[in-house]
């Protein structure tokens, strides 16, 4: 699982998802993405699932960049315990995603391999997405 391996600090607020994100738009490594359409949060978990679905269907051909990172700590409180006593502990780590982040890339595979690839992993994710080509991207941004 994908965890950062030290922090600052140990617990964080919950934060807002609000607004666009300033980076990590645009397919800088590959040839197709996997762009996210809502806001939510991503746990580390669900970015392994759709790493390893996607690795294991393009069978060692290709590459892929997975293009966050889960490094904000959701804490929980154990279950029937009472109000008070302080924070929980720490339960897991997320990815903050805003709509327009390109969560993955893949390159060295076929379009229709690429993009399969890329629908397996989204069916692992918690939000809606979209599989785009660089150039289509690239495009869109200029006009």
């Amino acid at each position: 699982m994908l965890m950062p391996k030290r922090v600052k600090h140990r617990k964080q607020f919950r934060g807002t998802m609000a607004g666009k994100p300033t980076r990590g738009t645009k397919i800088s490594y590959g040839e197709y993405g996997l762009v996210a359409m809502e806001p939510t949060w991503i746990r580390s978990n669900q970015i392994e699932a759709a790493r390893i679905a996607m690795t294991r269907y393009i069978k060692r051909g290709g590459k892929v960049w997975i293009k966050i990172f889960p490094d904000k700590p959701v804490t929980a409180r154990a279950a029937e315990t009472r109000m008070g006593s302080g924070k929980g502990a720490v339960d897991y780590w997320v990815a903050v995603v805003k709509p327009g982040r390109v969560l993955f890339e893949i390159a060295g595979v076929p379009e229709e391999t690429a993009r399969e690839a890329l629908r397996l992993a989204m069916h692992k994710l918690p939000l809606k997405c979209k599989i785009v080509a660089k150039a289509d991207l690239e495009g869109g941004e200029e006009q």
